[in-house]
């Protein structure tokens, strides 16, 4: 098959979290695009319409599948800023606060808490690889939506109501388009986001070297310096997103493709789902296996100082021996996508919890991935400039014995991975169908960075519940498909050619098909 033809199919599904930006992707397809253009449409048009939920200056991994190719992933994650600074500039520039989100957690926001962002050059580099629609085309979904308005999901409104008076008050451009009046922005609104279709027309007009040194890049470094962060236009001029090959493992009858390392969701995904097999998939062998893999993580990866040798280590070790034998050594937003021609593109970014703090003029909303405790383990700051951070996103691809190809992902932090071994076990491994897997109750075993004790948080569900009460552990009960345990997106080319989509009524997702 010839390079211009591979790409070229009539249809695809897609996931997204919600109906514009699945539509968005879709209409690429249709305009003659494949599976990674569909996906970077979506979720450039999920930038605008999920506010709180993901931004623009965020982090990126696009993990592709092409028809005849190997799975690689193209890591766009953000990196520890602060080139030519002086060592007094470190550990400034931050907000101490609390957020009533999963149960509450102290975050640190402001433009301290901004890291180098990623995703524009992941995006680049992906379209460059494998794209084949123009980027007008690509963006014109995102600007449309942004300048004519769209209505708040129910998603991102119940994060701005839980975390606006914290996050979203205190810088004004942040507050005008997060607050109506004295509240929160609520489900339902109409909202307009010129300044960021703006952007993002600048960028599709000139390049999105524009913001990587160009003159978007300066205004944004201006304004994290000025408000006492650690962005510099030579941070944002030496960025590179950085193509690797997936990690490829085989689960039941299909080879599932992951984030390879130094990404942490990548390598504690795959060994989960290495153990599974081994062991059984009943409900105490899921928590047990849960309970095995992050106290691991907490120990021995979350802090490494080398994450990529760290992640290596632990899939080349578990090649021949079990995880108890191993030397001792938010939010996010996901897009499924498959074309007519069996290529799979799952695309995971993320911008933390928010700064809170918008580029004046710009739209955009700066990342606080600094200021995540649980992807800075060695302490705030603590990192060299350039260093890429830890990172739980885990977008998955897929191809089965048969010529079925998957693309699948998740947001929700460290629940990333525990949401989707559970679905990828259900489906790959017992058969359900894509949306029972995605639809069933779930569990997570939280572990404490510093004493590695756990707790175990669940739906309601009898087999769970029952499973969870054999582990000495505090046992927290959620409600029915509660947001705190992702949102999982799914979409397929099974082996007769036939396409669909699966979304995760948690995040009140959207599919498209066509």
């Amino acid at each position: 098959m010839a390079e211009d033809e591979l790409f070229r199919g009539h249809g695809g599904a897609v996931a997204a979290p919600n109906a514009l930006a699945a539509q968005a992707g879709l209409d690429l397809i249709h305009l003659g695009g494949n599976a990674v253009d569909a996906a970077i449409a979506s979720m450039l048009a999920t930038y605008v319409s999920e506010p709180g939920i993901v931004s623009a200056l965020a982090s990126a991994f696009v993990n592709v599948w092409p028809a005849d190719r190997d799975p690689a992933v193209v890591d766009g994650n953000c990196e520890m800023p602060g080139r030519g600074l002086p060592s007094e500039r470190f550990g400034g520039g931050l907000r101490e606060v609390h957020l009533e989100y999963g149960g509450g957690i102290t975050i640190y926001a402001g433009a301290g808490s901004a890291a180098t962002p990623g995703a524009f050059k992941a995006f680049e580099e992906s379209h460059a690889r494998y794209g084949r629609a123009s980027w007008a085309d690509i963006t014109a979904p995102a600007i449309d939506i942004a300048r004519r308005g769209f209505r708040l999901g129910a998603a991102a409104a119940s994060y701005i109501e839980l975390t606006g008076e914290g996050l979203y008050s205190f810088d004004p451009e942040t507050r005008a388009a997060h607050f109506d009046g004295d509240r929160p922005v609520a489900v339902g609104q109409l909202l307009t986001n010129v300044p960021l279709a703006d952007s993002l027309q600048a960028l599709t007009d000139e390049g999105f070297d524009l913001l990587y040194g160009g003159e978007l890049g300066a205004r944004v470094a201006d304004h994290v310096l000025g408000q006492g962060g650690l962005i510099t236009l030579d941070d944002l001029r030496a960025y590179r997103a950085t193509v690797r090959p997936a990690t490829v493992d085989r689960v039941g009858a299909w080879r599932l493709a992951t984030n390879p390392p130094p990404s942490i969701g990548g390598p504690v995904l795959a060994t989960m789902l290495r153990l599974l097999q081994r062991r059984g998939t009943d409900a105490l062998t899921i928590l047990q296996v849960q309970r095995e893999v992050l106290t691991y993580r907490a120990a021995h990866l979350d802090a490494a100082a080398d994450l990529e040798a760290a992640g290596a280590d632990l899939l080349r070790t578990l090649e021949q021996n079990e995880l108890t034998s191993l030397p001792t050594s938010q939010d996010t937003a996901h897009v499924s996508a498959v074309d007519g021609h069996g290529n799979a593109c799952a695309l995971t970014s993320s911008a933390g919890y928010s700064s809170g703090v918008t580029v004046p003029g710009t739209g955009l909303v700066l990342n606080n991935c600094l200021g995540e405790p649980e992807l800075n383990r060695r302490g705030l700051h603590a990192v060299a400039p350039g260093t890429r951070l830890a990172s739980n996103m885990a977008p998955t691809t897929g191809r089965a014995d048969d010529g079925a190809m998957l693309a699948i992902g998740s947001p929700g932090a460290d629940r990333i991975t525990t949401a989707l071994m559970q679905v990828l076990t259900a489906h790959c491994l017992e058969g359900a169908a894509l949306q029972d897997a995605i639809n069933a109750p779930r569990v997570h075993i939280g572990v404490d960075f510093a004493t590695r004790d756990i707790s175990i948080e669940t739906e309601p569900d009898e087999a769970l519940e029952t499973a969870a009460r054999q582990i000495d552990a505090p046992l927290r009960t959620h409600s029915r498909h509660a947001m705190y345990f992702g949102g999982v997106g799914a979409a397929k080319r099974t082996a007769d050619g036939d396409l669909e989509a699966a979304a995760d009524p948690r995040r009140a997702s959207a599919t498209a098909i066509g």
